[in-house]
């Protein structure tokens, strides 16, 4: 099979979709792998390491993408953003992130190229698992007390509060909505650095898991509305982490909850490929990151990893190879009939959406998985 890498456009992305090391076991399976020259530039891989492990180098972006028919697969980091989408066609497997509930736009154009797109989001293991969300959803958490951190500062228009560390003075209030992946490492580092910690959701699990891994260091409360009202109000940073795989997250922090908020409180929403937990989110770019609602930061860049390409391109290709390697070997069709993880993985091929929430969200029919498979 015929792989294409292209160079990721979206604003101050600097992941690269796959390693050299994911490059060698490709070739090693037979596979003649085209990476777009500088693609890994942006996490430290120069091309040199990429030919060093058989890949080819290819000039343009056009040329990575087959325009012309020559690849069969595409893999990469981020959604195709408008500029890309004449890139892609008829007979194209795509592998990346799609994000496709926050997203009509992208969806009608996949559909309409007929573009067979496997989401790395909806990929989901028998217990639920996301696993190629879930090194992502890693960084993520443990970017966002940092830059919730950075925002609180008074030059930055924050509140102007230590996340923690002074004797005698009250440690930062960090409120996180949702105590999965994300939510956990978000815990895990605003309590390194001293904030006191409360985490919320509605699964009792996962708040009994945070009572015995934090040594009950981290309040875990029961999510109600009344209860994120309350924490929130209470709050200096307020970080949202909840998801719904493959659906539009549900939106938690009114505008109104805003606007009793503290005065240069933080709002970070690592939910934003989903669309955002909070009513006032709107994705911004790293390189405008922040903007104010009734006196308070959101932070709600899109692709929030991409600000430490080199930890975040090793982790995605850990978590992606394996499926890769599957996809190359066998076909997109065979791949998925023999992997049902993979196969939810599936949202759209032949001019057909396949994932039932994302239908949902942008308002499109989906087909039934099994249809499409045979």
């Amino acid at each position: 099979m015929k792989i294409g890498v292209p160079k990721e456009v979206k604003n101050h992305e600097y992941r690269v979709a796959i390693t050299p090391i994911g490059v060698h076991e490709l070739v090693a399976h037979g596979h003649e792998v085209f990476v777009q020259q500088g693609a890994g530039e942006g996490s430290q891989i120069p091309d040199a390491e990429y030919v060093g492990a058989g890949a080819k180098i290819v000039a343009t972006a056009e040329d990575a993408w087959g325009t012309d028919g020559g690849i069969d697969l595409v893999l990469k980091v981020k959604e195709p953003v408008a500029e890309e989408y004449d890139r892609m066609r008829e007979g194209l497997t795509l592998f990346t992130y799609l994000h496709l509930a926050a997203d009509k736009p992208l969806t009608e154009e996949l559909l309409k190229r007929k573009v067979t797109g496997i989401a790395y989001e909806t990929v989901q293991l028998p217990s639920g698992g996301l696993p190629l969300l879930y090194p992502m959803s890693e960084v993520a958490g443990c970017l966002a007390p940092q830059v919730g951190a950075y925002s609180l500062l008074k030059a930055q228009g924050g509140r102007g509060v230590l996340m923690g560390g002074v004797g005698g003075v009250a440690n930062a209030k960090v409120v996180i909505i949702g105590a999965g992946v994300s939510g956990q490492n978000a815990a895990n580092i605003a309590l390194g650095m001293g904030a006191d910690v409360t985490l919320l959701d509605t699964d009792l699990d996962k708040l009994r898991m945070s009572f015995w891994r934090y040594n009950n260091r981290v309040h875990g409360l029961a999510s109600s509305k009344l209860a994120i009202e309350q924490q929130v109000m209470e709050a200096d940073l307020v970080i949202g982490a909840v998801l719904i795989p493959g659906a539009a997250a549900p939106k938690l922090v009114t505008n109104d909850l805003v606007s009793r908020m503290k005065p240069g409180s933080v709002l970070v929403d690592i939910a934003i490929d989903q669309g955002g937990c909070f009513e006032d989110s709107h994705a911004t770019t790293h390189a405008d990151p922040t903007y104010q609602v009734h006196g308070s930061t959101f932070y709600c860049v899109a692709n929030m990893p991409g600000a430490v390409p080199n930890t975040s391109t090793y982790a995605l290709t850990n978590a992606t190879l394996p499926y890769a390697v599957a996809l190359a070997d066998k076909g997109w069709q065979q791949a998925l009939r023999d992997d049902r993880s993979l196969a939810l993985g599936l949202n759209t091929h032949a001019g057909q959406l396949t994932n039932a929430p994302v239908g949902a969200a942008v308002g499109i029919d989906a087909a039934a998985l099994e249809s499409v498979l045979g």
